[in-house]
């Protein structure tokens, strides 16, 4: 473990220990303020935002009432960044975060919530300075780096959590419950789907299946360009990368399945207890070597787990969806996104059991998993020395390979290759056994100047 100021660490052990000792810098013990509904100065955390236009923002509203939020950082001082620093106007400014780190030692703990081809470089700095890390979905650009961050979070012990913060709320538990309880049966088939990139409430979420642009505006005065590509190859400025619209590129993005896969696979993960896909195939619509597909389909193949079968998952985006199902009743429709599990006795359709006469004969067990305290409140407990968030890097790593095991299937330099084999992955080998090849795009190159 790297070695760390002796200050540093006895701050963060008091912090771990502040329930049950005296706030040092207050007046009276931490625990009789508390009881008057305030959290004592030495109780609370030191955050710093990186990457605040976005859900960056919504990740620090939800940790403010009971940390300090001391820093905030961002390659892009235009609006909706301004918003932020108004709302923080304690909190120092930076658009680098390696100077962030350099310069303000108080430091406790960050959110990064930047593009995605930045989170493992960004998280990677961090935890290795000892701060316990929160990181937007998907965890990392890809899957060699999803497996970095874990082993690195075990091996410097700090509080992780990736941002999917769907995890932490009560239905996809009882889902879970009512899977465990058999009403389905054995479940074989999944399949989940969402309109992104296109079709969206307000159109078109971002662009995707199109070429580089060719004209080269001049960089906005408040953006620094260069620190917006970060690892990423060099190319000119261009409002179709930035501000948002990087998600479809993959120099920048992870598409579609990278955005929301995290979040649909999550409870799928949880519910059927998966962990690495055996094979993985796609098919989509033209494929190019900037951006991601209009839409594709992806299938991954599991093997048992335990008493559990192998299960079948397939991914939609672009608005394709499975077909219907007899079982669907009156009224019934597939809603632009949703998931569909098949057992052996039923399916359930979002969160509805099918077919309604084994709904109305069901009784599901009494609620046994416990409630969360809250996405945000998970990590912060676990930051003060509770239990690991529940969606740690040990859990979110291995989710997230799979996210991006399906963006390797989409890849044009492979397209040809795969359209008569599976792509099949070795999880502790860390390659294609059938297509070394295609091993490559387990990594990326960083640009020169950045590392992991």
């Amino acid at each position: 473990m790297k070695k760390v100021k002796s200050d540093r660490l006895g701050r963060r052990e008091f912090i771990r220990t502040s329930a049950t000792a005296f706030a040092g810098i207050t007046i009276l013990p931490g625990h009789v303020i508390s009881g008057f509904g305030h959290i004592p100065p030495s109780d609370k955390l030191n955050i710093a935002g990186i990457g605040i236009g976005g859900m960056g923002r919504v990740n620090l509203a939800n940790v403010e009432k009971t940390e300090n939020i001391v820093a905030l950082c961002d390659v892009d001082w235009r609006e909706p960044v301004t918003q932020v620093f108004k709302l923080y106007p304690k909190a120092k400014r930076y658009k680098d975060y390696r100077v962030m780190l350099d310069k303000q030692k108080d430091i406790d703990a960050v959110i990064v919530a930047t593009p995605d081809h930045t989170h493992a470089v960004i998280s990677m700095e961090a935890m290795k300075r000892q701060k316990h890390v929160f990181t937007q979905k998907p965890l990392t650009h890809t899957v060699y780096e999803a497996r970095a961050l874990a082993k690195a979070a075990r091996e410097y012990k700090v509080a992780t959590q990736m941002g999917n913060q769907g995890q932490a709320s009560d239905p996809p538990r009882r889902l879970r419950e009512m899977i465990w309880d058999g009403v389905i049966g054995p479940v074989r088939e999944v399949h989940v789907w969402t309109d992104r990139p296109n079709n969206g409430l307000f159109g078109t979420y971002w662009p995707q299946g199109v070429q580089r642009p060719i004209d080269t505006p001049p960089v906005p005065a408040e953006l620094d360009w260069d620190l917006f590509l970060g690892p990423a190859p060099a190319r000119p400025y261009h409002p179709a990368y930035h501000p948002f619209t990087w998600r479809g590129w993959w120099d920048f993005g992870t598409g579609a399945l990278g955005d929301i896969g995290c979040h649909s696979l999550d409870p799928i993960f949880r519910a059927l207890k998966l962990k690495y896909p055996t094979s993985i195939q796609a098919v989509s619509t033209l494929v190019n070597e900037e951006t991601y597909p209009l839409a594709s389909i992806v299938r991954y193949e599991f093997p048992a787990r335990g008493e559990m079968p192998p299960v079948t998952l397939t991914w939609y985006d672009g608005g394709m969806r499975p077909m219907l199902i007899p079982e669907m009743e009156p009224g019934m429709k597939m809603d632009v996104g949703g998931t569909l599990y098949v057992g052996d006795k039923g399916k359930i359709l979002n969160d509805k059991i099918l077919p309604s006469s084994l709904r109305d004969s069901y009784t599901p067990p009494d609620p046994f998993i416990p409630s969360s305290p809250g996405h945000e409140q998970e990590w912060i407990n676990a930051c003060k020395g509770g239990p690991a968030a529940g969606s740690d890097f040990e859990w979110a790593g291995p989710l997230t390979e799979t996210v991006l095991l399906g963006n390797i299937a989409l890849r044009k330099e492979l397209r040809e290759t795969l359209s008569g084999t599976l792509l099949k992955f070795d999880p502790e080998k860390f390659s294609f056994p059938d297509l070394p090849e295609a091993d490559k795009f387990l990594h990326t190159t960083y640009r020169e100047g950045w590392s992991l």
